[in-house]
């Protein structure tokens, strides 16, 4: 029996009713860092979800106002999702997550270069993704670097 949402109304439960579950957050990232917007290109993410459970949280993701879906342009019957404004919000959490990461799994592939930035200044690289993924620009680019408009003094 799947659970009812809103069982309180505490900060840190209304953020785990909403993204708790073990794909949300990985799609926001996969849609912010790495420039994905199709179901396709979800689907071969490196974790492997299914297409059942990406079906769901896809609707799930737009359904909570994170995601907006849209044709695309190139083929109208392909979905092209985005993040809403309440997705770029989610940020500033995803890359603190990173970065607890970074520091506690020996065998993490997050690049030293953004750990450093954002070690060296969280709110400015936060901004900096933010307005990256708002512009509908992915912050990683080709070979993994670190997109120039973050801080890498």
């Amino acid at each position: 029996m799947k659970r009812a949402r809103g069982k309180s109304h505490c900060a840190v439960n209304f953020a785990l009713e909403t993204i708790g579950d073990p794909w949300s957050l990985l799609i926001v990232r996969d849609i912010a860092l790495d420039g994905k917007h199709t179901f396709t290109e979800f689907l071969v993410s490196t974790e492997k979800i299914s297409s059942n459970i990406l079906t769901d949280r896809l609707a799930q993701l737009e359904r909570d106002g994170i995601l907006a879906k849209n044709p695309a342009e190139s083929d109208r019957r392909v979905m092209y999702y985005t993040l809403t404004q309440k997705g770029i919000d989610l940020l500033p959490a995803l890359l603190a997550l990173s970065a607890w990461s970074f520091l506690h799994d020996p065998l993490t592939d997050a690049s030293p270069e953004f750990a450093e930035a954002y070690f060296r200044d969280p709110v400015a690289v936060a901004a900096a993704v933010q307005a990256i993924a708002a512009s509908g620009e992915a912050v990683f680019g080709g070979d993994g670097s670190v997109h120039p408009s973050i801080p890498k003094q």
